[in-house]
């Protein structure tokens, strides 16, 4: 199964990046993921479910002890097509 995540850390920063941003970037980055893409007002990422689901695990905890105050994430599950 194929999911694609999409997600939002707050508070938002536009003139910085905050420290709870950075991370969550650098946690999907790092994740065995197909296809990643973070903008400054939304990210995305696909691929396998386990590390769809184990990225976005590490996200809610590394985002929140950086500081985070609210994520908002939405995951679908995706067919090879929908890309």
């Amino acid at each position: 199964m194929r999911l694609r995540v999409e997600f939002t850390t707050e508070p938002f920063d536009l003139d910085e990046a905050p420290a709870h941003a950075v991370v969550a970037r650098e946690v999907v980055e790092a994740a065995e993921l197909d296809a990643v893409d973070v903008g400054p007002f939304g990210n995305t990422a696909e691929g396998g479910a386990d590390a769809v689901l184990n990225a976005v695990d590490a996200l809610l905890r590394k985002s929140l002890k950086a500081g985070a105050t609210r994520i908002s994430l939405q995951v679908n599950v995706i067919g090879e097509g929908d890309r």
